[in-house]
């Protein structure tokens, strides 16, 4: 009788799943349905991808600031929100993603971070989330990072960049920003990318010095933090996490100078140091010649 009970539940469970699906009331993800004239706006987590949304938001929509209440419906993240809700979407779309490389995306902005900050604001971030404590030690976490224990689905670091890289790099349609050159001079970041939106016949919108200036303004850490506060309860990520650590903290680069320890600054460079050259990170730990050999045999495109 147990057994029958439990293959009417399972039966039970695939009929509302499929029910979703038919319904479009399930969370889009990787099913996410994809338009000819969608944008997607893509990194591996704790990338500055949530921070790009505000710059783009309030790049694009002038008159309406964006908060993390409306951020939902203005640049949405494909986890969290229904399919059917996101192709109600006026088009074009752009929409948030944190997928390895994924063919059918027609075009796409590649934001990547330097993954030893990645690791600090990745470690930050599971506490938050209450998946570590906060005890846990940040050099214990350092080589699950690397192995991408954490959200799995997304792969490493290394497997998310390299993908994207790999296969777009000389595609009309994809950009990449280093989080780093956004942080150094925001506007022309932002300039860069209503350049690559204008190719790609996104609608028009003020890309003067002073709208920029304006987006910039609206999207600083103090206020994305102070906002935080407010709507932490409301907005999807935060609700359910952690209210005394910050879902924005810092929003700098270089941080993991003053926090990662000498022996995981050397794991990660051992670990994906010709990548991270390739794309402007320099080394700073002193590798020994069998573990600088074996990642040059694992080459970038391996």
């Amino acid at each position: 009788m147990p057994a029958a009970e439990g293959s009417v539940q399972k039966w039970l469970g695939a009929l509302a799943r499929a029910g979703r699906v038919l319904t479009g009331r399930q969370n889009a993800g990787r099913g996410v349905t994809v338009f000819s004239d969608d944008i997607f706006l893509v990194s591996y987590p704790r990338s500055g991808n949530t921070w790009t949304r505000f710059l783009l938001g309030n790049l694009i929509d002038q008159n309406d600031a964006v908060t993390f209440s409306n951020l939902e419906s203005r640049i949405p993240e494909i986890y969290f929100n229904h399919d059917r809700f996101l192709r109600r979407l006026p088009r074009p779309r752009m929409l948030k993603s944190h997928e390895c490389f994924q063919p059918h995306y027609p075009r796409v902005i590649y934001i990547v971070r330097d993954p030893r900050d990645v690791a600090v604001s990745f470690y930050h971030h599971n506490v938050k989330a209450r998946n570590i404590p906060d005890d846990y030690p940040l050099a214990s976490f350092v080589p699950r990072f690397i192995a991408g224990e954490f959200d799995q689905k997304f792969g490493s670091w290394r497997d998310n960049v390299l993908s994207w890289t790999a296969l777009r790099a000389e595609n009309p349609g994809f950009v990449m920003l280093r989080y780093e050159e956004m942080k150094r001079d925001t506007a022309a970041a932002l300039l860069r990318i209503a350049d690559f939106l204008e190719r790609c016949s996104f609608r028009k919108f003020d890309s003067s010095p002073q709208a920029l200036q304006r987006a910039i303004e609206l999207s600083s850490p103090e206020r994305m933090r102070a906002l935080e506060q407010q709507e932490a309860g409301d907005w999807v990520l935060t609700r359910g996490t952690r209210r005394d650590k910050p879902f924005v903290r810092t929003a700098s680069s270089g941080g993991w100078k003053s926090q990662l320890a000498p022996q995981s600054v050397a794991a990660i460079e051992s670990a994906w140091g010709p990548l991270m050259q390739n794309l402007g990170y320099p080394l700073v730990a002193e590798q020994s010649g069998d573990s600088v050999a074996t990642v040059s045999n694992q080459g970038v495109g391996s």
